[in-house]
């Protein structure tokens, strides 16, 4: 029987308070020799609150995908349903935590059948980029990606609009009214490709045009997050915002495994 050699994967992972006194996002990861899971959290709910909810959203996927790694969609969906849950126990009355929530964005990797598998509530999003370009990315819960969709708003205005921020759903809703979104199934991976999970504070400052170049340009993970980094800065700095959203991203790159 012949026997597929695992891809080859390289990581790196960026976080910055941007031009704001905290930094309530958060990042994490895990892997083992079969599985991998990356996670991106941006919290919401001012004083601190933020910080803890985007901290319980990557804690509480990671240490639960770790315990039982999800295999499929509704797994996906079943572990950020949970995660909800988690935030919505942690929230104390009459403390920061009160209304604490956070938009989060997750990445679960099989290594040994390389394939992933993705999930997102709110707008960090996911762009999976095959050979240098861009080949999908997550649909926000947001009011300007409702617009969008409802052809009241180019998407290229998306990054500009005054409603912007305004999310339709986040980690710490009722369930009722969640939106969670799950990539309907999981996806071959080949080499060449490249995943970027990042909070909006990242993608509102850098198109898909500069993403898809900055890529081209960049030797290894790392050195593309560097450049993505920059290029939030210098468009922060162009558009006159001194006290630009934190910023966050983890990069994730396949390549073939060594034959030797």
């Amino acid at each position: 029987m012949t026997t597929v050699a695992a891809p080859v994967i390289e990581l790196a992972i960026l976080s910055r308070p941007g031009g704001r006194d905290h930094n309530e996002d958060a990042c994490g990861h895990w892997h083992s020799d079969r599985h991998l899971v990356c996670v991106v959290a941006d919290g919401a709910g001012g004083h601190g609150g933020g910080e803890v909810a985007a901290r319980i959203a990557v804690r509480h996927i990671v240490e639960r995908f770790a315990a039982a790694p999800v295999t499929d969609p509704d797994g996906v969906e079943a572990l950020l349903l949970d995660t909800n849950a988690a935030v919505i126990r942690e929230r104390i009355h009459g403390t920061a935590q009160a209304q604490m929530h956070s938009t989060v964005v997750g990445l679960f990797i099989d290594i040994q059948r390389a394939e992933a598998l993705w999930g997102h509530a709110g707008d960090s999003r996911l762009y999976h980029f095959r050979d240098g370009r861009l080949v999908s990315r997550t649909h926000d819960h947001s009011v300007v990606q409702s617009m969008v969709d409802a052809g009241v708003l180019a998407p290229e205005l998306m990054r500009t609009h005054p409603r912007r921020s305004e999310l339709l759903s986040a980690l710490g809703s009722d369930p009722a009214h969640l939106h969670l979104s799950a990539e309907t199934s999981a996806r071959a991976l080949l080499p060449g490709d490249v995943f970027l999970l990042c909070t909006d504070g990242l993608w509102e400052y850098v198109d898909e045009a500069e993403m898809c170049r900055s890529l081209a340009d960049a030797e290894h993970p790392q050195a593309w997050l560097a450049a993505l980094e920059r290029a939030v800065v210098d468009n922060a700095a162009a558009q006159h915002k001194p006290r630009h959203d934190n910023f966050s991203g983890v990069s994730v790159w396949f390549s073939a495994a060594d034959p030797h």
